[in-house]
């Protein structure tokens, strides 16, 4: 691939694009679907005032929901790869805009249907199994409906509801507008004098820079613009806490984290339990930021100086075919079933691999039930790419298993085990790379980069995990969230996470106002717990072999055919308990030592 020149999307060798046609032959064939959707979509709404009148009409209703996937996946799935692709493509915009059309106005169709199966008494429902046993099929699925019955209100409160609903966007609304279009910085200023712009996008690698001079005027170029606005920021901040709290209120849970974690059947002791692991292992980042001091030759460290490498970057060229053998070979121990369809990946034009102008940027995976995934990749033969590559295969993999063995009922997963499979990928290529070289330069480059990962991922995240927590429980307790006052958390808590070897910038404790996490409710803790199973996985893995890839294979082909918690411990790892989080810490502590006895 050129780097002087981005090729349009016509000059790409097919066999690096994805092969669209295995959902539709063609756009014609796309448009054809449309009747047939909108015929679903008149067919699910006919069923409204029936889904309580007998087993059958039940059964019918669910089964026609299938049928609307089944067609309906595909179509959307289609209509979203030919914009990414090519962005700029007015023939995919306008598909897109249809496709999301019809998604709408099926949401609309069947947004009786929750009210009306919460309004089926139990004793009828227990009857509705009776008489009909293709209905065992959906009880799952009708349970997990109903386990909301006590959080549902009347119809005339739900409707009030869903109106708040619309207003309680605009905390996030406002976030977004300010933090990506109002906000602009100062240019940061290099050792040479140099003007580097400062954008959203740009900081994190101008903070990565080895250049010292210029790491200090982008940090404090940025967070000066954040301090700016810091009074709307908290006001947004605490409008997104409160309407969080008149939810979880308005639906009698105990608080805004108990409704959170509840949809998608989360303990809120897994959330409490990673934060206490975390804090336990304190002396551990301790250490790490120490270490982290001394590679850097620095008098005193800042927080500017802790995202750039403490390892210079190897100078190394990856090619895509290389990256596919690296893959291959660090993903063996998971068995020859496992490889067999990374190879049909590979083979198959799954993924799209190279850049071309109007892309998407990034890298996604998106199953597909009724055929096979789609990796979107931005390929640049850098070892960050290769990880990048095996990440999204862990995703693909992931869908595919439980595509063919989950019906399509039951083949979707939840995002609490969303990253496990990605991440678990990652790690047993970390270790594949580690185990494979004895060069000690190289050995430093890899093991800097899987601390950076536990920093970022494990560390970082749950810090954010308790900030949010806090803010919550401030708003519960009714007490005001102002800039001053979060800003006085935000910046004790850095202090406890990351130690009294890096100095107490001030500035630092406006991140806050950069984390657009903090307005998805209860998110980002599952970086950290993925992260840890994840890791747990890997280990158990290259030390128990078939045993632990059996249970694993199990684990990626389970959909959500039980609660996210249960799937995990099947395959060896309770998150129920702290232990899988001490686990990858502890190897986070071996990982420091290593580097300690390098420096």
């Amino acid at each position: 691939m050129s780097e002087t020149k981005i090729p349009a999307r016509s000059e790409l060798d097919p066999q690096f694009t994805w092969a669209t046609t295995d959902l539709f032959p063609s756009d014609g064939a796309w448009e054809a679907v449309i009747p047939e959707i909108q015929k679903l979509i008149e067919q699910l709404k006919a069923c409204q005032g029936t889904l309580g009148r007998s087993a059958q009409d039940l059964l019918a209703y669910l089964k026609l929901g299938d049928q609307f996937t089944l067609k309906a996946e595909p179509f959307a799935c289609y209509a979203m790869y030919q914009r990414d692709q090519d962005t700029r493509d007015p023939r995919a915009q306008k598909m897109n805009g249809q496709m999301m059309n019809l998604l709408i106005q099926a949401e609309e169709a069947t947004a009786f249907a929750t009210p009306e199966i919460l309004e089926i008494p139990q004793e009828a429902m227990d009857r509705f199994y009776q008489e009909e046993p293709g209905l065992e099929h959906y009880r799952l699925a009708l349970t997990r409906i109903r386990r909301q019955k006590d959080h549902t209100l009347s119809p005339r409160e739900e409707a009030l509801l869903a109106s708040a609903g619309k207003i309680g966007q605009s905390p996030s609304t406002i976030y977004n507008l300010l933090n990506d279009a109002d906000l602009s910085f100062p240019d940061a200023v290099d050792q040479e004098g140099n003007k580097h712009p400062v954008t959203q996008g740009t900081y994190i690698p101008l903070v990565q820079s080895a250049d010292r001079t210029l790491r200090e005027s982008a940090f404090r170029n940025f967070y000066s613009s954040f301090g700016q606005f810091r009074n709307t920021f908290a006001a947004a901040l605490e409008g997104q806490m409160k309407q969080l709290q008149f939810f979880a209120d308005a639906r009698n849970y105990p608080s805004a984290l108990h409704a959170a974690l509840d949809k998608t059947e989360v303990p809120v002791e897994i959330y409490h339990n990673l934060i206490a692991a975390v804090r336990e292992s304190f002396p551990t980042m301790h250490r790490y930021i120490r270490l982290r001091k001394k590679m850097l030759g620095v008098e005193k460290l800042h927080y500017y100086d802790i995202y750039t490498p403490i390892v210079a970057d190897q100078d190394e060229t990856i090619p895509f075919e290389e990256a596919k053998k690296m893959a291959l070979e660090s993903l063996a121990p998971l068995g020859e079933d496992y490889l067999s369809m990374l190879k049909e990946g590979f083979a198959n034009r799954w993924i799209d691999v190279y850049e071309n102008q109007g892309k998407r940027s990034g890298a996604y995976s998106s199953g597909v039930y009724s055929c096979h995934p789609f990796v979107l990749l931005n390929y640049t033969d850098t070892l960050n790419d290769v990880f990048t590559l095996v990440h999204e295969m862990g995703h693909a993999l992931h869908s595919y298993l439980s595509a063919k063995n989950q019906s399509v009922t039951y083949a979707d997963y939840v995002i609490f085990v969303a990253e496990v499979a990605s991440t678990c990928n990652e790690s047993l290529l970390m270790q594949h790379l580690l185990a494979s070289t004895q060069d000690k330069k190289r050995r430093a480059y890899l093991i800097n980069y899987f601390l950076e990962q536990f920093r970022t991922t494990l560390y970082r995240q749950t810090m954010f995990a308790e900030f949010e927590l806090w803010c919550s429980q401030q708003v519960q307790q009714g007490n005001p969230l102002t800039a001053e006052a979060l800003c006085q958390k935000y910046g004790d808590l850095n202090r406890e996470y990351y130690g009294e070897d890096i100095e107490p910038d001030p500035e630092i404790a406006l991140e806050w106002a950069r984390i657009p996490h903090f307005y998805m409710n209860f998110y980002v803790y599952q970086y950290a717990t993925g992260f840890s199973a994840a890791i747990a996985l890997s280990q158990r893995i290259l030390k128990e072999g078939q045993p632990a890839v059996q249970d694993y294979l199990r684990f990626l082909s389970g959909g959500c055919s039980t609660d996210p918690v249960s799937l995990l411990k099947n395959a060896g790892v309770d998150m129920a308990s702290p232990q899988p989080v001490r686990d990858a810490l502890k190897l986070f502590g071996s990982l420091v030592e290593e580097m300690e006895e390098m420096a």
